[in-house]
């Protein structure tokens, strides 16, 4: 079993102030919606038997619905993130968060980016692992050394623009891209079954996970960026995920597996999705 406990704070502050994703629009923010969609996923997660840890939003921090980006937790250790800046703030808040449940906090050297359980998914003893966009290489080498993990690195592709150059977000003055996370483009089923998108990654990242000794299902490049299908969270035995992947849902119950949809309107304009509304504690 996995995704057994998970942090979650709210979405009192949800907020597009400063676009530092491609999934950001510019039209009114419905925070009310926003909490809705919030209590849905929370309901789905307590319904599926996971303990759901509750803490308040960092007053006036856009993205801090966004739990997962706070560390990366593995026992009583947790490595602190490095977020864009529009999201300085809730890194002292998540360290103190996690001191107050009495889990060690180690920090990675402050010019590191570092954008915890979004992009860098344990699965049993690897650490799958993005880079180049929220997350620096070396960072990700550290967190997996800090907690024990085998790194795979991994390279999601570009933003690009129209003569087909890799995008810089004018909001981080970071590249951009629609998989600016790996938690977009993979999601850990169980420690046996993976779902990632093959389009989501560079040659090399691909041929890395089709060496990788556990089963793929694969998720197309529609659902995973229209869709938000891999942004889900699974127990092992219920999964938690988009209501608008029908043909990931299909492929997971085929294998058995109890699937849950919530609808969430608001939420996903930030970039985020069910998996980033939450950080597993254990």
């Amino acid at each position: 079993m996995i995704n057994q406990r998970v942090l979650i704070s709210g979405a009192d502050y949800f907020a597009l102030d400063a676009p530092i994703n491609p999934y950001y629009d510019d039209k009114p923010v419905n925070v009310d919606q926003a909490k809705s969609d919030h209590a849905k996923i929370v309901r789905a997660f307590e319904q599926a038997g996971i303990e759901v840890v509750k803490v308040s939003s960092p007053r006036d921090s856009q993205d801090s619905v966004y739990t997962a980006n706070w560390a990366l937790v593995r026992g009583q250790k947790a490595v602190i993130s490095r977020l864009p800046e529009a999201r300085k703030a809730e890194e002292a808040y998540a360290a103190k968060t996690l001191r107050d449940l009495d889990i060690e906090v180690i920090t990675v050297p402050e010019n590191w980016h570092f954008s915890g359980q979004g992009d860098a998914l344990p699965c049993g003893q690897f650490l799958l692992a993005g880079q180049g966009y929220r997350s620096d290489p070396r960072a990700q080498a550290f967190a997996a050394e800090a907690l024990g993990y085998e790194l795979v690195q991994l390279q999601t592709i570009p933003q690009v623009d129209a003569n087909g150059q890799p995008q810089i977000n004018a909001a981080s003055g970071w590249p951009d891209s629609f998989f600016y996370d790996i938690d977009l483009a993979m999601a850990i089923i169980r420690e046996d079954l993976i779902a990632y998108c093959p389009e989501a990654f560079d040659e090399a990242s691909r041929a890395k996970i089709a060496e990788m000794p556990m089963e793929k299902i694969v998720v197309s490049y529609d659902e995973a960026v229209e869709g938000f299908a891999c942004n889900l969270v699974s127990t092992g035995e219920t999964v938690i995920m988009s209501d608008r992947a029908p043909k990931l849902k299909d492929e997971l119950e085929q294998r058995g597996l109890t699937v849950m949809t919530p609808e969430v309107k608001e939420l996903i304009r930030g970039g985020g999705f069910i998996r980033c509304v939450s950080l597993t504690l254990g």
